[in-house]
């Protein structure tokens, strides 16, 4: 069974948990490190002849449009992240609207080609705001990957089902579970891959693709492997044991991973059958 494999397109200083630390007007001051953790991300993919889908930021593609139009003329499927990584949650349907039309746009005049997914910054598509699906059903995106169904203190929505659902002609893939003790646990990536043993989550994605007979949906950031990134200052203990804690390990963790499972696009994966 092929698997998803997704990587948000960001920096370390656009992350949501450091938007009390870092201005937005600060971010072209700083020193990017987007380009570097990406070549080696193409580079472990392209060892191994994997595509994937990376959810990109319109910021981002701005900047590095060589980049991005590098990410698609490897095989790998581009979707947006939005524009400025706002959380949907701090934003109102209009301004919504206008975020991801322009991201998309942006993406779609740089590699020529259709984009087709969306994936909020944090997750942040929830029971409070679900118009937001309606909004990128509009827009005329195809799929989302926008809901965590788990109980987190920045985010989640732990009564959504599980796995892909319909809402209206949109398709909403949710970042994956595993159901245990009548609770959902997530087990698709980012700091809680970083943070639990490899065996753990090796575990959590083989009990969804035998027990649910379904495909993971996991997924990364490229600051993740990067150990020498800037420290920030002033940050609380659990912002920064959840940002710095085990990034020298992911990428090798993430090797192994590529190994141990089989991978795909997100659209090859859950579009092509779905007309």
């Amino acid at each position: 069974m092929r698997n998803a494999l997704t990587v948000d397109v960001e920096d370390y200083f656009q992350v949501s948990a450091f938007e009390h630390h870092i201005a937005r007007t600060d971010w072209e001051k700083l020193p990017c490190r987007v380009e570097r953790n990406m070549d080696v991300i193409l580079s472990m993919l392209d060892e191994r002849g994997i595509a994937a889908t990376f959810f990109t930021l319109g910021w981002i593609a701005e900047r590095y449009p060589a980049m991005v139009k590098r990410m698609a003329s490897c095989g790998h499927e581009i979707a947006s992240h939005g524009s400025s990584h706002r959380r949907v949650s701090d934003q109102s349907p209009e301004q919504f609207l206008e975020d991801v039309t322009r991201s998309k746009a942006l993406i779609e005049d740089l590699c020529g080609m259709e984009v087709k997914g969306y994936r909020a910054p944090s997750f942040s598509i929830g029971a409070s705001n679900l118009w937001a699906l309606d909004v990128l059903q509009e827009a005329g995106y195809r799929y989302s990957s926008s809901i965590y169904p788990i109980a987190h203190d920045h985010y989640g929505m732990p009564e959504a089902p599980r796995f892909g659902f319909r809402h209206g002609d949109l398709l909403e893939l949710p970042a994956t579970t595993i159901s245990l003790f009548n609770r959902n646990l997530p087990a698709s990536g980012g700091g809680y891959f970083r943070l639990l043993p490899y065996s753990v989550s090796r575990w959590m994605m083989h009990r969804v693709n035998e027990s649910d007979r379904e495909p993971c949906i996991f997924y990364f950031h490229p600051w993740e492997i990067d150990p020498e990134q800037p420290r920030q200052e002033g940050l609380n203990f659990r912002t920064r044991f959840r940002h710095y804690t085990h990034l020298s390990r992911m990428e090798g963790k993430i090797r192994r991973l590529l190994g141990d499972f089989a991978w795909g696009r997100m659209d090859r994966i859950f579009l092509e059958n779905d007309q």
